[in-house]
């Protein structure tokens, strides 16, 4: 809700006697049903009105049975479901005058002044005209006398709202849009079961995604696989690229048996041209004689269940898109509801939709620097990321610094991503990179050897920890630690884990005073599921987790379809923090989550059992998810026997405890390309530090900025010293004292149809895009 919104307004009164129309546009992308469900039920919470539209375009234009009312339970059971439940459709009616005019006499009869879009930008381009020509449009249908006089003053107005749906994540103004997770998830799945068959066969892979104009989904591939070549339209090779990758492939001093290429389909050289799987593919062969396969991935990147990413992601930008329209006045531009970081913020979409269209005029032009730099600040990491790790000649000049990392705490899918990325960086600057294995124990008993390029090939795909890790904290053992540094010259320490990461860094820089070989820089980069480490909004591996907990919950739900009336708690793990169990009932579609962080007493769980037990709603299948440790006395035994006492005869009720399974599988898409740039800049930034403690033929760093976080704060990877970070940290419960996904809670509560009357959501309030002229070529 916008801040200027007076606090006395109660949201439940916001929408009376106003009426939303929600469509899908254009290409279909997992994740459009999630922003379907919530700009449903929040519209009907606020007291709107709201209406589907089915089959985009076409729907609004042909009316009658296309544009129909919604309701709470009609949207139900539909968040696990890929593409678009309401349908969509290209309309050509709709690019004419003559089609807008039906269009709006269709919304005018009903009422409907507040349109909410989902598509892409081609779409909401035309949601944006369709505004712009409303008043027109009325005065045609009064004259043509298809509308009254007084209907046209009741709809003198439309509000228009655009949400991004694309798998190609080619609109720019947002880090991500609805759909590429999820589109990635089923790529890195081919990549990973190509990587197995290749490996055993020692061939070449070439792997053509989606992408016509916009080398997203190929990029972030090749990051969190590792691949060898990437082909993406906004910046195409350099002249004689033949022979570079060529080179690259037969460089045996990488010792793989795999060569994976990742190929954009709208890849081409800096003439135009298109380059295409299989002329790459005849080239390998010709040229090095190696088994080459081509799989081009198609529509199935568009297919499937939404990831908990794009779940959450719909759902956030749907409770936006209904507040962006319920306080839109006649001079509100347009807008788009897109992601920052970790924040959901509003733009003019004309805005937007113009730097989108620079790009291509970037690209066309032969700006291809601009056309990278245009494309956000996220692609832009991403694409330098991928020019530093994709470097495999280790420079001449050594550095003579040697750089040790190990894992703390329990392991996560994508740690082993992390690793891998800070190796390869490391060696690229001429560190010496040393592996210390079982955490500070290891480090304490001498278990370190060295790392080479090679020996960290195939990592970012595996889950756990490679270089095995343990809970255990170096307060006991400083005396051997600090020996084995000394012995081993060690230079600068990459820490990656959890919790105890955190707390194992902040005992190193307090024996600083004591132990003068302690005083190196340290990083910590954060790495648990439980995403509890002070000093960054998101851990490596709580991705993956919670994946993990919303497709088991998608199967429970599964399972109870066909007896009903069941209800089903889900423990999740996460200590004292809450996040997974939020996050997830908010992906998973639960009744309530029940963390530490929000207290909760026997009153809470009497209402929903009441809720249950009454006549007021029919149950298929209703999820409860809690936090292990959110109450010592509320119990997850306690509440399933609660329930299973207060619901004989009317609901079953069942409990399951998902345990360690959270911990293992293979890293997401989003875990291995977050720990591949968190552990690359870790390593940049080490470097830099390394050159300010230099004094007099050593390495001396004592003051606080020397060992930091490595955390994401807001829209940016940040440095955080350790100890500044204590003022936020609750030590017994080990969670920081703010955490941002807490205003997200809210959101959850009013999809489960809580009754409460809440004065505040996650709001945003409209920014600009940012154009520099300089990227623009003015």
């Amino acid at each position: 809700m916008s801040k200027d919104l007076q606090p006395t307004v109660d949201p439940t009164k916001m929408g009376l006697g106003r009426s939303i129309a929600v469509l899908t546009s254009g290409g279909d992308a997992q994740g459009m049903n999630a922003a379907v469900r919530a700009t449903v039920r929040v519209g009907i919470y606020t007291g709107a009105k709201v209406y589907f539209v089915h089959e985009g375009y076409q729907g609004l234009v042909d009316g009658g049975e296309n544009i129909c009312l919604a309701t709470w339970e009609s949207v139900s059971m539909m968040l696990q479901l890929g593409g678009t439940v309401i349908g969509s459709a290209r309309c050509k009616d709709f690019r004419t005058r003559e089609g807008r005019m039906k269009a709006a006499c269709n919304l005018v009869k009903l009422g409907i002044t507040n349109l909410c879009v989902i598509g892409g930008d081609g779409s909401l381009t035309g949601a944006n005209e369709f505004r712009t020509e409303w008043s027109g449009l009325l005065v045609d249908l009064v004259r043509a006398g298809k509308i009254t006089e007084e209907e046209a003053k009741k709809s003198s107005h439309l509000n228009i709202v655009g949400i991004v749906g694309s798998i190609d994540n080619d609109f720019c103004g947002t880090d991500m849009t609805i759909g590429t997770d999820s589109a990635l998830h089923r790529i890195i799945e081919v990549v990973d079961a190509i990587t197995t068959t290749a490996q055993s066969h020692q061939r070449t892979f070439i792997l053509e995604v989606m992408g016509r104009h916009c080398g997203y989904l190929a990029l972030v591939t090749a990051l969190a696989c590792g691949a060898d070549w990437v082909f993406i339209p906004e910046m195409p090779p350099d002249d004689g690229w033949e022979n570079h990758l060529c080179r690259r492939l037969s460089d045996v001093t990488r010792g793989s048996r795999l060569n994976v290429i990742i190929v954009a389909e709208g890849a081409m050289c800096k003439d135009g041209k298109p380059i295409t799987s299989d002329q790459i593919k005849k080239l390998v062969t010709d040229r090095l004689g190696f088994d080459t396969r081509t799989t081009v991935l198609g529509h199935v990147q568009r297919g499937g269940t939404p990831s908990a990413f794009d779940r959450i992601l719909g759902s956030r930008m749907g409770v936006e898109a209904v507040m962006a329209l319920l306080e839109a006045t006649p001079d509100t531009p347009a807008c788009v509801v897109t992601l920052s970081g970790n924040h959901a913020i509003r733009l003019p979409l004309m805005e937007c939709v113009q730097v989108t269209k620079e790009v291509t005029a970037a690209m066309a032009q032969g700006r291809f620097d601009d056309a990278i730099k245009l494309r956000g600040k996220s692609f832009e990491n991403n694409w330098n990321t991928y020019k530093l790790l994709a470097h495999i000649n280790p420079p001449d000049a050594k550095s003579n610094i040697n750089v040790a990392i190990m894992n703390i705490g329990a392991p996560c899918a994508g740690m082993n991503s992390a690793v891998r990325a800070a190796v390869r960086m490391g060696i690229i600057q001429g560190h010496s990179m040393l592996a210390v294995h079982e955490g500070f124990d290891g480090l304490a008993q001498g278990q370190i050897e060295p790392l080479t390029w090679t020996s960290v090939s195939g990592w970012t795909g595996k889950g756990g920890s490679m270089l095995g890790t343990k809970r255990t904290l170096p307060g006991k053992r400083l005396e051997e630690i600090s020996q084995n540094i000394a012995k081993f010259n060690i230079h600068a320490l990459v820490i990656i884990g959890g919790f105890e990461a955190y707390v194992g860094g902040l005992e190193l820089v307090q024996a600083r005073e004591k132990y003068e070989e302690m005083c190196i820089p340290i990083v910590v980069i954060p790495a648990t599921v439980s995403n509890n480490v002070p000093g960054s909004d998101f851990s490596i591996g709580a991705d993956t987790a919670l994946n993990t907990i919303t497709s088991t919950c998608d199967r429970i739900k599964q399972s109870a379809a066909g007896t009903k009336r069941r209800v089903f708690i889900v423990e999740t793990m996460g200590g004292y923090c809450g996040y997974l169990a939020t996050m997830a009932g908010l992906a998973a579609g639960a009744d309530a989550a029940y963390i530490f962080e929000e207290k909760f007493d026997i009153k809470d769980l009497e209402i929903k059992v009441h809720l249950f037990s009454g006549n007021s709603r029919i149950i298929y299948c209703s999820l409860f998810k809690r936090n292990e440790s959110c109450n010592s006395n509320y119990t997850t035994d306690f509440i399933f026997n609660l329930y299973s006492e207060e619901g004989k005869g009317i609901f079953d009720c069942r409990k399951n405890v998902l345990g360690h399974m959270q911990q293992g599988g293979t890293p997401t898409p989003f875990d291995r390309n977050f720990g591949t740039k968190m552990g690359a800049k870790a390593v940049l930034w080490l470097t830099d530090k390394l050159k300010e403690c230099y004094r007099h033929g050593r390495i001396f760093a004592n003051t606080a900025d020397s060992a930091c976080v490595l955390g994401m704060r807001k829209r940016a990877l940040t440095f955080q010293p350790l100890a500044e970070l204590k003022e936020d940290t609750d030590f017994e419960h080990r969670i920081p004292k703010t955490q941002w996904w807490l205003k997200i809670r809210p959101i959850m509560k009013i999809l489960a149809k809580y009754d409460i009357k809440l004065d505040t959501f996650e709001h945003a309030d409209m920014e600009h895009v940012i154009k520099k002229r300089s990227f623009l070529g003015k």
